[in-house]
């Protein structure tokens, strides 16, 4: 591993990642260790699923393995994402590229709120709770949609409408003074998003569990709604946009003159729509009403958007300033903005000249994607090179999603105009797929040069796989044409090039079924016969000539569960506990990066241990729970490098006894059983082992460094149990050292379940219930309390909080086992 290679991360993490703890060892480390196996730390193992969804029956033309190249964890591809095969090698490399962006892009923030897409890889100071930032969360939905792992988004979704990321933020100029919620830092259309990711997987039902949520979302945009004008106005930086050709004819170039924009209103019409269709749906008493209402409303938006943003003149949607702008003067410049009503259905049939724009060489055409602005504004990539970030000019990956989006629209769902078509999607796609390079690689930054082959938004350590556009979606529902449909149908309307020969989509997820898509004109490509077939769960549905478009029946969603799992090793904050130690760590590095919640394979930014340059002869790396944890289901994904990091060959697994000594974990099922380069490795107790630590040692047999980039350690959480610790509402239990102190816990039951509860504390703690605790059956809706005594000791720091876990054992179906916790932070009073 060169140390050229290396950088400090923007963000000041480094800080962290420049420990080196030569010599240093995890709490009682120094007791004398034992080879032998404590049968008193064993217990029973929770039912252990998976590690990937299973595919189901489905094809098998297309040679996978190939397709990924070397992507490390080739089976988390293989588990999730539809195989594609484009005769267009750009295009077709590219498309795999971007998911490894997304699966960069998960991050697992613990057993509250599970996981969420993020934007950069490593942190920024203006993100919400854990690194959330809402400006491109759709794209992230629309993209992540065509996964079949559906527990992703479920988080994901989650976060925004009921978790930390919907809760409050400052409302000051840094982050949007004119919201008070992370949820509206940034525009945002998430019940479009909601719609069409449950078109695409049929899962109504989660879908119309949001509504309330949804609803609140949508009404929170209230206090930008001007009632004169009945449109939204917005601050172009909060649109996502500094510097755009609007800003620059206002006072505040960053920021932007506050103006009625086509983005905000197009996405409150197209969550207004979204939403109304799911009240449809749900048919509750009231519902119908309601549905109308907003479609009222969205109603109103379009006829107000025709009336004040349509120049009829230069056939464009325009930004039109609120202040110093009584007769609404629209701008001289058409903004890429101006085709967004499209991604909606929002925009009129009439309006479809806007589109002779897109390959206008005087409009927005260029050769590595649409320009944001157009090229006859004055202000056409004015300052644009002086550093990040300006909109007017740059092709963005933000807008160019959009525009394609849209662009697809057009040319599938709206009448044929003789502005745009089929090879202009192409082309403009293909431009796209093209600006995804760098040296020679696959890669995505913030914003590219439009004439040049060269990413002018792009910071070493920060804009890596920067996620915050689509691609593969606009590859699957505008390229290869396949349409999502609310009901039990599929509609198949390929844009591809007609002189393309063939072209493939395997084993797409579309409402629990697997889809597949051939082309072959001749037959002979692909050896099932020419023209176009579709098979469904690997059976042939629909064989015909050309590419006309076609509905086709696909049947009732097919229910797939998938088991509700948390890591109890993830420590996203890099505070507190689970605590990651190692004996030593090169200082770019950090232990803690190896339970960040990320798996990153790449160079930067760092988010990974590793023990380049060390001069002991072996190192391990430990992570202190700091209070009893059931341990049955380890994952370790290795770093490589490639160079003076690589795959160890073979790696120990121990963990701390209440004395302080250190065993190997006992009844380990290793898969791979030694470890292959780029490969989960997964470890299976055969039965449980509650312990408050664990130790990693991995050696390779030449010598040389080692490193981990994952380190989880996974359980399954009963889904009919509820958990809580009763804590203050500002902040942790507060405990007198020395002095027992009473504390409740909960256990509530969505349905009947046999429970058992336990508190957890740390070592030297003591916790004891009022009275006993036994297996009880807890009836649906019903709620356990236990009381408990909890002493800590005498001598317990006053700065220096501590975990307490509830721990509840129960039986499902099948003699599953479930071991469900609830964590809550203590310290001295």
């Amino acid at each position: 591993m060169d140390l050229d290679r290396r950088r400090l991360l923007h963000s000041g993490a480094a800080a962290l990642g420049a420990v080196v703890l030569s010599g240093a060892v995890p709490p009682r480390a120094g007791a004398a260790s034992s080879r032998s196996e404590m049968t008193h730390a064993v217990g029973r193992r929770s039912f252990t699923p998976a590690v990937y969804p299973e595919v189901g029956p489905g094809t098998a033309f297309l040679d996978h393995r190939a397709l990924l190249g070397d992507l490390p964890e080739a089976e988390w591809y293989e588990a999730n994402i539809p195989f594609v095969d484009l005769p267009d090698a750009a295009v077709r490399d590219t498309y795999y590229y971007r998911w490894r962006v997304t699966k960069h892009a998960l991050k697992y923030t613990g057993p509250q709120e599970g996981w969420i897409l993020s934007e950069f890889l490593g942190p920024v100071g203006y993100s919400a709770p854990h690194g959330g930032i809402v400006a491109a969360a759709a794209h992230h939905i629309r993209e992540a949609r065509w996964l079949r792992d559906y527990r992703y988004l479920d988080d994901y979704i989650g976060y925004w409408l009921r978790g930390s990321g919907s809760g409050p933020k400052p409302a000051v100029d840094f982050l949007n003074k004119n919201t008070t919620d992370w949820a509206h830092q940034y525009s945002f259309w998430i019940a479009d998003a909601v719609v069409a990711r449950a078109s695409t997987d049929g899962r109504w039902d989660h879908a119309l569990g949001l509504l309330d949520v949804l609803e609140r979302q949508w009404e929170r945009w209230a206090p930008q709604f001007d009632d004169a004008v009945g449109l939204y106005w917005q601050t172009p930086v909060w649109d996502a946009m500094e510097y755009t050709a609007s800003s620059h004819q206002s006072d505040d170039p960053y920021h932007g003159g506050d103006g009625f924009r086509p983005t905000l209103n197009a996405y409150q019409y197209g969550d207004a729509r979204a939403i109304a269709a799911l009240l449809r749906r749900r048919g509750q008493r009231g519902d119908a009403v309601k549905a109308d209402r907003y479609d009222d409303r969205a109603r109103a938006l379009q006829a107000n958007q025709e009336r004040w943003l349509w120049d009829a003149g230069d056939q464009f949607y325009k930004h039109v300033m609120r202040d110093n702008n009584p007769q609404r003067q629209k701008i001289a410049d058409r903004e890429q903005i101006g085709f967004l009503p499209w991604y909606f259905h929002m925009a009129p049939q009439e309006n479809s000249a806007a589109w002779g724009q897109l390959l206008d060489p005087g409009g927005f055409m260029a050769p590595f994607g649409p320009t944001t602005v157009e090229r006859r504004s004055k202000w056409f990539m004015y300052q644009a090179l002086e550093g990040c970030c300006r909109w007017n000019g740059p092709s963005w990956p933000y807008a160019t999603s959009q525009t394609l989006t849209a662009l697809a629209n057009l040319l599938i769902d709206y009448p044929v105009q003789s502005h745009v078509d089929r090879a202009g999607y192409y082309a403009v796609l293909r431009a796209y797929a093209l600006s995804h390079r760098k040296d020679g690689k696959p890669y995505v930054a913030e914003a590219h040069h439009p004439d040049e082959d060269r990413w002018i938004y792009d910071s070493r350590g920060h804009s890596e796989d920067y996620n915050h556009s689509t691609f593969n979606d606009l590859v699957l529902s505008g390229l290869l044409g396949v349409r999502s449909q609310p009901d039990a149908t599929v509609t198949i309307a390929p844009l591809v090039p007609r002189e393309w020969d063939h072209f493939a989509v395997e084993n797409l997820p579309y409402h629990g079924h697997n889809l597949s898509v051939l082309f072959d004109s001749s037959g002979h490509y692909y050896g099932h016969g020419s023209g176009l077939s579709v098979w469904l769960d690997g059976r042939q549905i629909h064989r015909q000539g050309g590419l006309e478009p076609v509905t086709l029946s696909i049947g009732e969603t097919v229910p797939h569960t998938l088991a509700h799992e948390v890591d109890d090793l993830a420590n996203v904050e890099q505070t507190g506990y689970p605590l990651a130690r190692a004996s030593y760590t090169f200082p770019l590095d950090s232990p803690a990066k190896a339970i960040d919640g990320q798996d990153l394979h790449i160079d930067t930014p760092s988010s990974r241990w590793t023990n380049y340059g060390s001069p002991n002869a072996g190192d391990w790396l430990a992570v202190d729970f700091g209070v009893p944890t059931p341990v049955s289901d380890l994952r370790i994904a290795f770093y490589d490098d490639g160079g003076g990091v690589r795959t160890p060959d073979t790696f120990e697994l121990e963990y701390l006894d209440e004395l302080g000594g250190w065993h190997f974990l006992p009844g380990q099922e290793r898969t791979p059983q030694t470890p292959g380069k780029g490969t989960l490795n997964r470890i299976l107790l055969r039965s449980a082992v509650t312990t408050s630590a664990l130790r990693l040692t991995a050696t390779r047999t030449s010598g040389g460094a080692v490193g981990v980039t994952a380190w989880q350690s996974w359980r399954m959480q009963d889904p009919r149990l509820t958990l809580s610790i009763g804590t203050p509402s500002d902040g942790p239990v507060l405990i007198e050292p020395g002095t027992p102190t009473r504390l409740t816990t909960t256990v509530t039951a969505r349905a009947t379940a046999v429970v058992t509860p336990e508190l957890l504390v740390p070592d030297g703690w003591k916790a004891v219930p009022t009275r006993k605790t036994r297996p009880s059956a807890l009836a649906a809706g019903r709620t356990m309390r236990t009381h408990w005594l909890v002493t800590a000791p005498a001598d317990l720091p006053r700065d220096q909080p501590r975990p307490l876990r509830l721990l509840v054992h129960s039986q499902g179906s099948r003699n599953q086992q479930f071991t469900s916790t609830s964590v809550v932070q203590a310290q001295a009073g």
